[in-house]
């Protein structure tokens, strides 16, 4: 297995992970309204349950934006290698292994540090669609595409 098979496994599993937990809480407070509903009444019981519901509005936003994440994982060809940086382009920059996807945490593989970062973020727009030998200045610090998968 490549270093980007790699990336994108443990990613995968990241996110897929995410989404069971967000599940689980989703439906332990569906579960807790439920009970709650069957012995409660008044005020109090109308507050919690309104603060259940909100818990839960929050929880289906954070679910579904990691649902676009998982979306936007799948769609990347691990086999592809690209000759200018695209979605799914794995890219050493300096030192710096970036692969452009969605953002996402740190991760290191082999002793080698791999932030994911999104290609509508400011580092991913100056990337897109530029080859090996490009050379780039952000907050006074110098860049070069030395490598992209």
């Amino acid at each position: 297995m490549n270093l980007k098979q790699e990336i994108i496994q443990h990613y995968q599993q990241l996110i897929q992970d995410k989404i069971d937990v967000l599940r689980d809480m989703i439906s332990g407070l569906t579960e807790d309204s439920k009970n709650d509903a069957k012995g409660s009444a008044g005020d109090k019981h109308e507050t919690a349950l309104s603060m259940m519901h909100i818990e839960q509005e929050k929880l289906n936003y954070k679910l579904k934006e990691i649902l676009l994440q998982k979306t936007i994982l799948d769609q990347i060809v691990v086999s592809k290698l690209h000759t200018k940086i695209a979605i799914g382009s794995l890219v050493q920059v300096n030192s710096m292994y970036l692969f452009v996807s969605t953002a996402l945490p740190k991760i290191t593989i082999d002793n080698k540090t791999i932030i994911a970062l999104s290609p509508e973020s400011p580092l991913g727009m100056k990337l897109l669609g530029n080859s090996v030998g490009f050379q780039f200045e952000i907050n006074g610090s110098n860049f070069e595409i030395k490598y992209i998968e």
